[in-house]
């Protein structure tokens, strides 16, 4: 298995989401069972069998989340320091063509929410920008097609 990569973050949010899903989901779901079961007949009781399923779905997610958690790096972006663009580094970037800025963390595939700007290290920009130094040009392919970015800075908090 791979080693899971997070930011302390990263790892702060996966152990809350393991967290609920063991002392809320997991207690919320057994009661739906019994509740169904006493509905009788279980061979023809829908609200049983979909309890079941989402029983299945949970201990899946749960046995997910320990295996990532037992298995991770875990990087603290405030220890990190420099000008290259690392794992865990925010990056201010300008758009050669339109000056328009955008910053973006690189971050875990768990973690990644473009919409927060974070992205998944794997990503093509998250690529394109490993390694890179303030001043810096680079061309990252993303489905709107191939964008040329400046770096302008790199933040490590």
């Amino acid at each position: 298995m791979d080693k899971t990569v997070l930011t302390v973050e990263g790892e702060r949010q996966l152990r809350e989401r393991l967290k609920h899903l063991k002392e809320v989901e997991r207690p919320k779901n057994v009661q739906e069972i019994a509740e169904a079961r006493a509905h009788g007949d279980l061979s023809e009781n829908a609200e049983y069998h979909a309890a079941k399923e989402r029983q299945g779905m949970l201990e899946a997610q749960t046995r997910d989340i320990e295996a990532k958690l037992s298995n991770c790096e875990v990087i603290d972006p405030k220890k990190l320091s420099g000008d290259r663009v690392v794992f865990g580094a925010t990056v201010v970037l300008a758009n050669v063509e339109t000056d328009e800025q955008v910053r973006y963390q690189i971050v875990g595939m768990d973690e990644a929410d473009p919409g927060k700007g974070k992205i998944n290290y794997t990503s093509p920009v998250a690529r394109g920008l490993m390694g890179k130094r303030v001043g810096d040009s680079v061309q990252v392919r993303t489905p709107g097609g191939v964008r040329e970015y400046e770096i302008l800075e790199v933040l490590f908090a």
